[in-house]
């Protein structure tokens, strides 16, 4: 409104201006507003119409991302599948939740009484939206009005698509439960072996289905996100699946046992030994592998909050305009229940070994021994022991396993042991090697 007001009032400045100039020249005062006006427009020397071009622009660009913001979600299906709580987003971007503090207690056929009173504490619980920045953009003036292309418009969507990209895969991870539960079941696929993981099969996704069953989560905004190796795995073994998927036009895979079915690329990783998700951002370690989301889509929340761009004109100097924006986001279950993931099986064929000696027998007076371990994907290997009077030390694949002399001690033991954990660099393949170590006789 107040770019508005000032707009208007550099118009009628120039109006009176103009026509005053013209009229002492003897040319028709109207004749005067209109060029001078014109000048103005075109002008970069002319400080407060610089101002006001500089608030419409501002204005222009900040409208038209926050409009590719909003239509943006219309590209990811299952994310229209979860309530939104923008309405409730507060002024510095958080979002306040009733936390409920339990359920009624049910007498069945009570005969005491008075019957008694409980009380059921509420309280507030606030989430801060998660804050999306980009770094700007510098865009020189001769590249705005030299190149064919609008440079401008170019940069605007790049910075829009990858604040998108980060907050869908941030969203999709935080929907993944972060390890497996009764709650939070996480089923690991037994399909045939595919390189070094398991594909998925119908009867994973059944499976997953009856942990939905037991948890009594309603059939109706089930949701199932699958990874896109977990598609292709079910398209070169179910032609029903693969029909569904080529007549897909809205996003939605299919209907499959209870679930909505999409695909997303980044879905999250888990540990397939352990069953936990790997860290949002984490490298893949040796027993990570690709894993598809589930959950109960009437459990969720997302809450997008203020989106804003930064623009700078072209100074005197430096001549370029430079361009970022902030963005906030969040996405999350509303109770760390009636959230699943499927993750692919390890192919343990695959799985590196460590060859060497299980056991070592040092002498009392504490000298080392070598011994050389191979693993069989050619890796390098570290060593840790768990006992202070006994050192491993690796050099290149050779350990040497040195003790400090054990004298007679009448509370000692004969003889002494320690465990050395040999490990394969870069996985989580480990040996275990015990070391025992002789007393030396009294003397």
């Amino acid at each position: 409104m107040k770019r508005l007001l000032l707009f208007f009032c550099a118009v009628i400045i120039n109006c009176l201006v103009g026509g005053t100039l013209a009229s002492t020249i003897g040319v028709s005062p109207v004749y005067g507003a209109i060029v001078l006006n014109a000048v103005a427009a075109l002008s970069p020397l002319m400080g407060l119409n610089l101002y006001v071009r500089a608030g419409i622009y501002a204005e222009i660009w900040t409208g038209e991302t926050i409009k590719a913001f909003r239509n943006s979600l219309k590209s990811i299906g299952w994310m229209n599948k979860i309530r939104s709580f923008d309405s409730q987003v507060a002024g510095n971007n958080t979002i306040h939740f009733v936390d409920i503090g339990g359920d009624p207690t049910v007498l069945v056929n009570n005969t005491s009484y008075p019957i008694g009173v409980e009380s059921l504490e509420d309280a507030d619980k606030a989430i801060g939206l998660d804050k999306y920045q980009t770094k700007a953009t510098k865009i020189t003036d001769d590249e705005a009005r030299g190149l064919s292309y609008d440079k401008m418009g170019s940069v605007i969507e790049r910075h829009r698509d990858t604040v998108d990209e980060k907050k869908y895969s941030r969203a999709i991870h935080a929907l993944a439960p972060s390890s497996n539960g009764t709650k939070t079941p996480v089923i690991v696929t037994t399909g045939a072996a595919d390189g070094t993981r398991k594909r998925i099969v119908v009867a994973d996704i059944i499976a997953l289905k009856e942990k939905f069953d037991k948890m009594k989560v309603p059939v109706e905004g089930r949701v199932l996100v699958l990874c896109p190796e977990h598609v292709n795995d079910l398209l070169v073994q179910d032609t029903t699946f693969a029909q569904r998927y080529n007549n897909a036009t809205t996003g939605t895979i299919a209907n499959m046992y209870g679930f909505e079915i999409y695909e997303y690329v980044d879905t999250p990783l888990f540990n397939a030994s352990t069953k936990a998700k790997v860290a949002y951002g984490s490298s893949a370690g040796s027993n990570d592998r690709n894993a598809s989301v589930a959950f109960f889509a009437p459990r969720m929340m997302k809450a997008t909050g203020e989106t804003k761009a930064y623009i700078d004109e072209p100074d005197t100097q430096n001549q370029e305009w430079r361009y970022n924006l902030r963005h906030y986001f969040i996405c999350l279950p509303l109770k760390n229940e009636a959230i699943g993931a499927i993750v692919s099986g390890i192919n343990a064929v695959d799985e590196p070994t460590i060859t060497g000696d299980d056991s070592i027998e040092l002498t009392s007076a504490g000298t080392a021994r070598n011994r050389t371990y191979a693993t069989s994907n050619g890796a390098g290997i570290t060593a840790t022991s768990d006992a202070d009077w006994l050192t491993a030390t690796v050099t290149g694949k050779k350990v040497a396993f040195s003790a400090t002399a054990f004298a007679y001690d009448a509370e000692g033991e004969s003889p002494r042991t320690a465990t050395v954990t040999i490990t394969i660099e870069g996985t989580d393949v480990t040996k275990t090697v015990t070391v025992s170590q002789a007393m030396a006789e009294q003397g």
